[in-house]
């Protein structure tokens, strides 16, 4: 059963990554003749008359049409948005925080433009200075994500090197 739960990559009909489903939904989606398989998982699923093979991505033969929505700034979007990478030492973690790279009380604004990823060491280090004056530097300047963008849950990436082929690189990889 836990098969069936394991994550999908749903692809719309121009390729671009609309969901993230589980095998379960997917399967239906292509035994309906809704989608197709595009990449296969490791494993299959058993039936008492079929064998199906469990999908890894997806892709739908009709195209849905999904209205542009403004992603909301969360701790998960920013991690999402820089890779789970600490935006000053440049290395990956998997517990961060956020930095206001000018701080608030110096009059820096909580937007996407001034937040960023970094590691409990740099943002001990930076202690609520600008970049400048801590003697540190950014390893990619804050960008808001473009409306309606797609993003993938970093345990997901990591799992799934697949799908990053499907992925842009500013979905998170």
């Amino acid at each position: 059963m836990e098969k069936a739960r394991s994550p999908v990559l749903v692809l719309n009909q121009d390729y671009r990554p609309i969901n993230v489903c589980q095998a379960r939904r997917a399967i239906v989606l292509m035994l309906r003749g809704k989608a197709e398989m595009v990449e296969k998982d490791s494993g299959d699923l058993h039936s008492m008359n079929r064998v199906l093979p469990i999908p890894s991505v997806i892709h739908l033969r009709a195209l849905v049409k999904r209205p542009r929505t403004v992603r909301k700034l969360t701790r998960i979007e920013v991690f999402s948005r820089d890779h789970y990478t600490c935006q000053y030492c440049g290395k990956q973690f998997r517990q961060l925080t956020l930095d206001h790279v000018v701080p608030r009380h110096q009059g820096g604004e909580h937007t996407w433009e001034n937040v960023v990823s970094c590691c409990e060491a740099c943002n001990c280090r930076k202690a609520g200075r600008t970049p400048s004056e801590a003697g540190m530097h950014l390893v990619h300047h804050p960008v808001a994500p473009r409306d309606g963008s797609f993003f993938v849950p970093y345990q997901h990436l990591r799992a799934h090197t697949e799908w990053h082929k499907f992925l842009s690189p500013g979905t998170a990889c």
